[in-house]
C-alpha cells in the first residue's frame, strides 16, 4: 500500500540503509525547541493513547537519540518491527476512515435516490400565495382609506368654496349695502358747523346728483323686473300649493287642479326664477314642469301614486322632501330688501335638490314603465289569442264584431305601448310576444288528422250529412257508435260473457255534450285502459288454468268468439273482410276443430297477423307490426296465452280507433243537434223520476239572492224597481263562478242536477283556483319580503310551482323546502328573510291541503280572483268580453296575480263554454224556476206592505 503524502513521517520513522553511514545527530532540546516550533496545522494524533504519546516511547526515543553516539552497532531490526507495527496500525486505520467513508457516500446516494415528500416547495408557494394575498387585502384597505381620505378632501374643499362663495356674496352684498348707505349719505349733506342761533336764510335743496341715460335705463328695468318677479311670487302665494294642503285635498282633486294650465304656466314662470327649466325646448319645459308638480303629489298622497313601498320609492319620496323644502325656504327669502331675486347660493342649493330628485323620478319611472310595458303586451296577446280561437269557430256575423272590438283595442294598447316604448321597439316586443304565444298554444288538430282505419273505404266522408232528417241523423249516428262498442246479438252466451270488458265508448248525452264543448273531441282510452289490461289478464290467467285443468277446448272457442266480435264491429256487413273472416273464424267450424283436436293456433295466429295491418290506421301501423311478428314466432302454452293478452290489446285499440272515425263522422249533426238532443234526454230524465230540479232551485235562489244583496249593498237607499235587478244571465253567471270557484271539494248536494255532465270540469277549475291563490300568496310574501314590485310577474317560478303542486301540496314533507328553493335559485335571500318566508311557505301549503283559507292574503287573493272571473264571465256582449280581456292582464296585476293571465284565460274560456252549452239545453227551466222566484219575491213584498198597513190601522184605531 503507497504512504499517503497528507500523512506527514517523523523523522524517527525515516529509516534507510546508510542511516549508520551519516550518522545524522539530532540539535540539543534546547536548540531544537527554537528551530522546530510545532505549527497549528499539524495534526494532532487521533488517539490518545497513541504508542508514540506512550511514556515508554519518548524514554525509548531520547534514550536511543542519547546513546547513539557511545553505541555504534545498529537496532535495525527493532526499528524494522516498530515501523512495521506503526504502518500496520495506520493501514487499519486508514482503512476503517475509507469504509466509513464509503459507508457515508452509500447513505448519501441512498437518500438522494429514494423519493421523499419533501413540501419546502407547496410550503414556499403556499407562502407566496398568502403574501400576495396579504399584501392585496393591504393594497385594498390602503385604497379604500385613500379613497375615503380623497372624498374627505374633496368634500372639505367643496365645503370651504360653498362656504368661501358664502362669504364673497355677502361681503358683496354688505359692500353693496355700504356703497348704497354711501351715496345716500352723500345726497343728503349735513350742514355745516355754525352758530347755534338759526340763520334767517332760507334753506337751499341739496342738487340731485345727475344720472345718464344709460344709468336711468339700468335702474328704470331693474324696479320693472323686481316688479315682474313680486307678481309671480304673488300669484304663486295666492295658489297656496303646498304639502299639507296637497295632503288635505283627495286624490281626484288635487290631480284637476295641478293640470289645469293656469298652474302649469305659474309653475312655469317660478322655476325659471330658480334656473330650473331649460330654455329652448318646450316640450321639455312642460315635462320638467309636470315633475316639478309631481313632487308634491308624491308627498301628499304617496298611496296613489307609488305602487309599493320599496327601497326606491322611499328614495324619491327623500328627494321629492329635500326639494319642496329647499324650494320653499328659498322662497321666504324672496323679500323687498333682495329685490325678489334669488340669491346664487339658494339657486345652487335649490338646482341640486331638484337634480336629485329628477335622476330618482326618472329611475323610478323607468321600472315602473317596463312592468306597465309588459302588462299591456300581455294584454294585446291575450286579444290576439282571443281572436285566433274565434275565428274560425263563429259565424261571420259574430267574428266581425268580435274583430272590430279586439281591433280597437289593440289600436289603443299599441298606441300606448309606443308612447312608453317607442315605435321600433314596441313593434318588435310585440311580435315576439305573439309568435311565442301562437307557438305555445297547442295548434288545433285537423279534421283529417285521426286517421281512419283502412277498410273504412265505404264510409261517409267527415261532414257530410248522415240522412236528411238532422233529428234522425243525430239519433242514428250516436245509435251507430253506441251499437259499435256493443256485441252481436247472435253469438254465443260464452263470448257474451268473455265480451263484458268496459267499453270506453260514453253514452250518447256525454258525446253530444262533449262535442258541443270541444268540436275536435276524441274518445280517450286512458280512463279505463287500465282496467280493461286488467280484465284481459284476469281472462288469460283464467284460460292458462282452463288450459291445465282439461278445459282447453271451451276455452278455444270462446276466445274464438271473443276475437271474432271484436274485429267485425270495425267491418260493415257484406264488406269483403267482414265475410273472410266470418267465414273463417266461424264458431261452429273452431268447435269442430277443438273436439278433434285438429285446431292450429299457429294457423290461428297467421291468419290474424295476415288480416290486422288491413284493418289498422296508418298510424297504428308500427305496433301492429311488432305484434305479427311476434304472432308468427313459436311457443309454448305461456308464451301463447300472452299472444292473446297482447292481440286483445292491440284489437282493444283498433275498436278505440274506429269510434273516434265514427265519432269524426258523426260530428258536424251531431253538434247541430246536441242543445235539442240534450233538452230531451233531461225532459224525458225529469218526466221518468229519475232527477228532480230541487238542487237547481236551491242553487239558482242562493245566486239570486247574493246578487240581490250585492245590489242593495252598492245603493240601499233606492227604492227597489225592475232597472235595478239583476237579470237572469247575471244571476246564473253568479251562480256558476259560485259553484266553480270554490275552496272546499264538490259536494253532491251543491251540483245542479242540469250541471251534472260537467262535474269534473268543475271540480278542476275548483282546484285551479285553489293552487292559482295558494302559488299567488306565496309569490306575493316572497315580493314583499325581497321589497319587490308586486305586478312584476315572477313567470318562470309559478310555472315550476303550478307543476309541483299539480299531485298535491303536501304529498311529502319536502314540499315547503321544493317551493323555497325555486325562488331561492331566482332570487338571493338573507337567512331572516329564508325563515320568515319558509315559515309563511309552510302555513299557506297546510291551508291550502286543508281547503280552509284562514291567511287574510290569501282570502283578499281568493276573492279578487272570483270577483275578476265573475265579471269576465258575466259579460253579455262580445264588446263587453273583448274589453275585458284587454283589461284582464293589468286588474290581474293590479290583483296580485300577474303571472297566471293564461290559467285564468282558459278557466274563463271553459266557464264561458259551460255557460253557453247548459243554456241552450236547460234555459227553458232556468226561466222557468226565476221566473217563479221572480213571482214569489211579488207576492212577499205585497204581503209585507199589507202586513204594514195593517198594523198601522191597527195602531191608529187603539189611539
Amino acid at each position: 500500500m503507497a504512504t499517503n503524502d497528507d500523512i506527514p513521517e517523523e523523522p524517527d520513522m525515516i529509516l534507510s540503509d546508510d542511516a549508520e553511514s551519516s550518522q545524522t545527530f539530532a540539535p540539543p532540546p534546547r536548540i531544537a525547541a527554537r528551530f522546530y516550533r510545532p505549527s497549528n496545522a499539524r495534526r494532532k494524533s487521533s488517539a490518545a493513547s497513541s504508542r508514540r504519546n506512550s511514556i515508554s516511547s519518548q524514554q525509548s526515543h531520547h534514550s536511543n537519540r542519547s546513546y547513539r553516539n557511545n553505541t555504534c552497532q545498529s537496532h535495525h531490526i527493532a526499528q524494522h518491527l516498530r515501523r512495521a507495527s506503526i504502518l500496520e496500525t495506520r493501514k487499519a486505520r486508514l482503512a476503517d476512515r475509507a469504509a466509513h467513508a464509503e459507508q457515508v457516500r452509500l447513505r448519501a446516494a441512498l437518500a438522494k435516490a429514494t423519493p421523499r415528500s419533501n413540501n419546502s416547495e407547496e410550503r414556499a408557494l403556499a407562502a407566496q400565495l398568502a403574501r400576495e394575498r396579504h399584501l392585496a387585502q393591504v393594497a385594498a384597505q390602503c385604497a379604500e382609506e385613500v379613497r375615503r381620505a380623497k372624498k374627505v378632501a374633496e368634500d372639505m374643499k367643496e365645503r370651504k368654496a360653498a362656504d368661501e362663495r358664502r362669504y364673497r356674496i355677502e361681503m358683496e352684498e354688505k359692500l353693496a349695502e355700504a356703497e348704497k348707505r354711501r351715496m345716500e349719505y352723500k345726497r343728503n349733506a349735513r350742514r355745516p358747523r355754525t352758530a347755534s342761533s338759526p340763520t334767517n336764510e332760507p334753506k337751499k335743496a341739496a342738487p340731485a346728483p345727475a344720472l345718464s341715460d344709460e344709468a336711468a335705463a339700468k335702474r328704470i328695468q331693474g324696479v320693472w323686473r323686481a316688479r315682474a318677479r313680486k307678481q309671480v311670487l304673488d300669484v304663486w302665494s295666492e295658489l297656496g300649493l303646498s304639502i299639507d294642503k296637497v295632503h288635505d285635498t283627495s286624490f281626484e282633486d288635487i290631480t284637476a287642479l295641478l293640470a289645469e294650465e293656469k298652474v302649469l304656466a305659474i309653475t312655469d314662470k317660478i322655476m325659471s326664477l330658480f334656473e330650473l327649466l331649460p330654455d329652448a325646448d318646450a316640450t321639455a319645459r312642460s315635462t320638467g314642469v309636470r315633475m316639478f308638480l309631481s313632487a308634491y303629489l308624491i308627498l301628499g298622497h304617496p298611496a296613489h301614486v307609488l305602487s309599493r313601498d320599496g327601497d326606491q320609492e322611499q328614495d324619491l319620496i327623500t328627494k321629492a322632501k329635500d326639494l319642496v323644502i329647499s324650494f320653499e325656504s328659498a322662497l321666504s327669502k324672496l323679500t323687498f330688501n333682495t329685490n325678489y331675486k334669488p340669491s346664487p347660493t339658494r339657486i345652487e342649493t335649490v338646482l341640486l335638490a331638484h337634480g336629485a330628485f329628477v335622476t330618482a323620478f326618472n329611475d323610478w319611472k323607468a321600472r315602473d314603465s317596463s312592468a306597465l310595458i309588459e302588462t299591456m303586451i300581455t294584454s294585446f296577446v291575450s286579444l290576439d289569442a282571443i281572436w285566433q280561437s274565434v275565428k274560425d269557430e263563429t259565424v261571420d256575423e259574430v267574428a266581425n264584431e268580435y274583430r272590430s272590438g279586439i281591433r280597437d283595442n289593440q289600436v289603443i294598447l299599441l298606441s300606448k305601448i309606443k308612447q312608453l316604448a317607442g315605435p321600433d321597439r314596441a313593434l318588435t316586443l310585440i311580435r315576439k310576444a305573439i309568435r311565442e304565444s301562437r307557438r305555445a298554444r297547442p295548434k288545433r288538430k285537423p279534421a283529417g288528422e285521426v286517421a281512419r282505419p283502412r277498410v273504412a273505404i265505404d264510409s261517409p266522408t267527415p261532414g257530410s250529412p248522415i240522412s236528411e232528417d238532422s233529428a234522425e241523423a243525430a239519433a242514428a249516428a250516436a245509435s251507430h257508435l253506441e251499437a259499435s262498442g256493443a256485441p252481436p246479438q247472435s253469438e254465443g252466451h260464452q263470448a257474451n260473457s268473455l265480451s263484458k270488458v268496459f267499453t270506453v265508448v260514453p253514452g250518447n248525452r256525454v258525446l253530444v255534450h262533449e262535442l258541443s264543448l270541444d268540436k275536435e273531441y276524441r274518445i280517450d282510452a286512458s280512463p279505463t285502459a287500465n282496467l280493461r289490461d286488467a280484465l284481459n289478464r284476469e281472462l288469460c290467467d283464467a284460460m292458462r288454468k282452463g288450459f291445465e285443468n282439461g278445459e282447453a277446448g271451451l276455452w278455444t272457442v270462446a276466445m274464438a268468439e271473443n276475437i271474432r266480435s271484436k274485429l267485425l264491429r270495425l267491418l260493415k256487413p257484406g264488406n269483403s273482410m267482414h265475410t273472410l273472416i266470418s267465414e273463417t273464424l266461424d264458431p261452429e267450424l273452431i268447435s269442430r276443430q277443438a273436439g278433434q283436436g285438429m285446431f292450429s293456433y299457429e294457423r290461428f295466429f297467421s291468419f290474424i297477423a295476415s288480416i290486422l295491418p288491413k284493418l289498422c290506421a296508418p298510424f297504428r301501423d308500427t305496433e301492429v307490426k311488432a305484434l305479427t311478428d311476434e304472432l308468427q314466432e313459436e311457443g309454448d302454452l305461456p308464451q301463447m296465452i300472452e299472444k292473446l293478452f297482447k292481440l286483445l290489446h292491440v284489437i282493444d285499440l283498433l275498436s278505440l280507433d274506429y269510434s273516434n272515425f265514427l265519432l269524426m263522422n258523426a260530428a258536424p249533426t251531431l253538434i247541430k243537434e246536441a242543445s235539442g238532443y240534450e233538452q230531451r234526454m233531461f225532459a224525458q230524465d225529469l218526466e221518468a223520476g229519475t232527477i228532480t230540479l230541487k238542487r237547481t232551485q236551491r242553487w239558482w235562489r242562493s245566486a239570486a239572492v247574493n246578487m240581490h244583496t250585492e245590489a242593495d249593498r252598492r245603493d240601499p237607499w233606492n227604492e227597489p224597481s225592475p232597472v235595478n235587478r239583476p237579470t237572469p244571465q247575471k244571476i246564473y253567471a253568479r251562480g256558476l263562478v259560485d259553484l266553480a270557484i270554490a275552496t272546499a271539494s264538490l259536494r253532491d248536494s251543491e251540483l245542479p242536477e242540469t250541471l251534472e255532465l260537467d262535474r269534473a270540469r268543475i271540480a278542476r277549475i275548483r282546484a285551479e283556483a285553489l293552487r292559482i291563490t295558494t302559488i299567488g300568496g306565496i309569490l306575493l310574501a316572497a315580493k314583499n319580503l325581497l321589497k319587490r314590485d308586486v305586478r312584476s310577474p315572477w313567470k318562470r317560478e309559478a310555472n315550476r310551482m303550478w307543476e309541483i303542486l299539480k299531485d298535491g301540496y303536501l304529498k311529502d314533507e319536502a314540499m315547503p323546502s321544493k317551493i323555497l328553493c325555486i325562488l331561492e335559485t331566482s332570487y338571493a335571500m338573507p337567512a331572516t328573510t329564508r325563515g320568515q318566508l319558509s315559515t309563511t311557505v309552510t302555513r299557506l301549503l297546510n291551508q291550502a291541503e286543508s281547503g280552509k283559507l284562514s291567511d287574510p292574503v290569501l282570502k283578499v287573493l281568493f276573492q279578487r280572483l272570483k270577483t275578476h272571473i265573475c265579471n269576465r264571465v258575466s259579460a253579455s256582449s262580445s264588446g263587453e268580453r273583448v274589453k275585458a280581456a284587454s283589461t284582464a292582464t293589468e286588474s290581474l296585476a293590479t290583483t296580485g296575480l300577474p303571472e297566471f293571465v293564461n290559467q285564468v284565460g282558459d278557466i274563463v274560456e271553459l266557464l264561458g263554454k259551460i255557460s253557453e252549452v247548459d243554456r241552450r239545453a236547460h234555459g227553458k227551466w232556468y226561466e222557468e224556476i226565476a221566473e217563479e222566484m221572480e213571482r214569489l219575491g211579488v207576492e212577499g213584498e205585497e204581503l209585507t206592505r199589507n202586513s204594514s198597513a195593517e198594523s198601522s190601522a191597527g195602531t191608529s184605531l187603539s189611539e
